[in-house]
């Protein structure tokens, strides 16, 4: 790559890095005030005005957001560094006027990053966000780098499916077909009586 070329992606890549530099520091902020304020295991209620409805409880968690495949670490550390590898290469194609997309892809890296470094450092990742209805069901505690990856992807998804639909309306329109519902205005129709 030459200096023009690297500049170019750099152009095109530094909002990424940016948010995902952003929800890396904040998610290993918070990691790192949980793991001094809580023992594992422990849990506190950080809203009285929200009950029990929102918990800090203090867990290690061996495996993927949420607690999902439990001892596959270092296949999480691959996947991560592999995707981001691919988005990296993307961004040299993705038009600059595209930044929601950079956002989004940015809090996929920095969560991705999160969860690596608390893998490599501790061999676990640290969870601690607890949310559910008390005595009912609690969803599995989760870290901000799990919501950020949750964020990019759902975000990511609903952005192409809106562009989809943007898209399918204006060939349409082009077409000259029209965009919603079809109802009949004909007057010929058989009178009611």
């Amino acid at each position: 790559m030459t200096n023009i070329d690297i500049r170019d992606w750099f152009r095109r890549a530094w909002l990424v890095l940016a948010i995902a530099a952003l929800v890396i520091v904040l998610d290993q902020w918070t990691k790192y005030l949980v793991r001094q304020a809580l023992p594992i295991g422990e849990s506190i209620v950080p809203f009285k005005a929200l009950g029990g409805y929102v918990v800090i409880h203090h867990v290690t968690n061996y495996g993927a957001a949420f607690g999902m495949l439990q001892n596959l670490g270092m296949l999480f550390v691959g996947v991560a560094v592999i995707v981001t590898a691919v988005i990296l290469v993307y961004l040299r194609t993705l038009p600059t006027d595209q930044r929601l997309i950079r956002v989004l892809f940015g809090m996929q890296i920095g969560g991705a990053f999160g969860n690596v470094i608390d893998r490599l450092h501790q061999g676990y990742v640290t969870d601690f966000v607890k949310i559910g209805i008390p005595g009912v069901y609690y969803w599995p505690n989760f870290n901000v780098a799990d919501s950020a990856i949750v964020t990019g992807v759902i975000g990511l998804a609903a952005l192409i499916l809106w562009q989809d639909i943007r898209s399918q309306r204006a060939d349409k329109r082009r077409a000259g077909e029209p965009d919603g519902p079809v109802t009949s205005t004909n007057p010929s129709s058989p009178a009611e009586g």
